[in-house]
């Protein structure tokens, strides 16, 4: 009887969905695309997760432990002036943190409409602003999701994000669309180019319609008129005044759950659908 070992260990007797190196061809992009939907898409709605509050911020933002750590070593005058700027952007953390203790208990995570649940505070998954929301909520023994993504220089999960609501994104569009399509809400702490990127990327989807409108918090009035001159897109009229109503600030965890109310933040569902 002819051997066929030769056809057995051939790449291409491989089934496709076991084949690693066919599913990493160019050709193949759409497919990893559909994928990355998929995987978060069917996984979160096994957990129940209807909605979300998105928080963004700055992955460079110490916790109070380090920044109290970075204080302790401080010997010379450079250092010490980094530690005093630590442990200021640490009070961002802390709120980040308080807020989502209070989203969590307040906005539906333990409390499923018909098994769905709300406001599940989601981030994406790194350090900073991202673990101090996800730290507030794990703290209060909430679900919290992490939307991470594959970088140069490897960014690994934060350790308070929920395991089984903790993923891993290759596509940064599929990452960005997961973080908004059940949004909720949105809450951006101080942060940079990636903080500002979110950010604008859900203001343009609400204000062209391509989003329904949700309430939009920006944390800290002087950062981030510090950072952008909002007024002036207004007078230059790059932007209509009613553009300026698409966000409010707010000042303290508490502050920026207020605001999240006042501006009719709601869990799915609440009118019987």
């Amino acid at each position: 009887m002819a051997d066929n070992a030769a056809q057995l260990r051939s790449t291409s007797y491989v089934l496709p969905v076991q084949d690693t190196a066919f599913l990493l061809r160019d050709e193949m992009r759409d497919i990893r695309f559909a994928l990355e939907y998929a995987k978060a898409e069917l996984l979160l709605r096994d957990w129940g997760i209807r909605s979300t509050i998105i928080v963004f911020g700055s992955a460079q933002t110490p916790s109070p432990e380090q920044a109290q750590a970075a204080a302790a070593a401080a010997q010379t005058d450079a250092e010490r002036t980094l530690a005093e700027r630590l442990t200021r952007q640490a009070g961002f953390y802390d709120a980040a943190r308080q807020f989502g203790r209070i989203a969590s208990e307040r906005g539906g995570a333990f409390s499923p409409h018909h098994r769905w649940r709300d406001n599940i505070i989601a981030t994406g998954g790194g350090p900073g602003i991202m673990e101090a929301a996800n730290r507030g909520a794990h703290e209060v023994g909430a679900p919290t999701i992490g939307f991470n993504v594959t970088l140069p220089v490897e960014q690994e999960p934060n350790p308070y994000t929920t395991p089984e609501l903790t993923f891993r994104f290759h596509y940064f569009a599929m990452r960005k669309m997961h973080l908004a399509m059940r949004a909720n809400a949105l809450v951006v702490f101080p942060g940079g180019f990636g903080t500002m990127d979110e950010l604008f990327e859900v203001l343009t989807l609400v204000q062209t319609g391509k989003a329904p409108k949700i309430p939009i918090v920006l944390f800290s009035e002087r950062y981030w008129r510090r950072l952008v001159n909002f007024d002036m897109l207004v007078e230059e009229g790059n932007i209509k005044p009613e553009g300026l109503a698409l966000f409010q600030f707010a000042e303290t965890a508490e502050g920026t759950w207020d605001a999240l109310q006042q501006a009719g933040i709601h869990a799915h569902g609440e009118d019987g659908r």
